[in-house]
């Protein structure tokens, strides 16, 4: 558990809290003050969790081949579109990454920005990867904008376009 602190503010029923990154979080009460309802912090807590956990499940199942990982957080409808046009389907994505050639050394996706709405969350991130194929090392930067959404209870990719960032 993260260390978290939590400290009432004037003769509202309003609090400030301090994340373990030393950021504030306001939290109140009173329907006429600012600040979140306690009471929505748990559900946009886990949520949130909820949204960036798949996303790694993804990210690793990417970077250390696991048919298994890329077929539980994959919808049977997905989309699967590369920064260079070509597109594919749910067996063509997952058997790309477990024949590809190339060596993926690391696989990062910075700037993860994820918005859950209802049953569908949208995920914006920086592609970042290094690979070798044949001796020859590369770096992939792309951007990449992925739709999820909750199916029998379970989040799934039904989307993701890799895109070139501006130079």
């Amino acid at each position: 558990m993260a260390d978290v602190t939590l400290v009432l503010t004037g003769d509202r029923i309003q609090f400030v809290g301090t994340t373990s990154y030393g950021d504030p979080v306001l939290v109140g009460g009173d329907r006429e003050g600012p600040g979140a309802k306690p009471s929505d912090l748990l559900p946009l807590s886990l949520a949130a969790c909820t949204a960036y956990d798949v996303v790694e499940v993804l990210r690793k199942g990417i970077l250390e081949p696991d048919k298994a990982k890329l077929a539980q957080v994959t919808s049977e409808q997905l989309s699967y579109g590369h920064s260079s046009g070509r597109v594919e389907t749910k067996e063509q994505f997952i058997n790309g990454v477990m024949t590809r050639k190339a060596v993926v050394k690391s696989l990062a996706f910075p700037e993860l920005k994820v918005t859950v709405v209802g049953n569908a969350a949208i995920a914006r991130h920086i592609y970042l990867a290094e690979s070798e194929l044949d001796g020859k090392a590369t770096t992939t930067r792309i951007g990449a904008l992925q739709v999820w959404q909750k199916q029998d209870g379970a989040w799934k990719l039904l989307a993701r376009q890799g895109f070139q960032l501006p130079a």
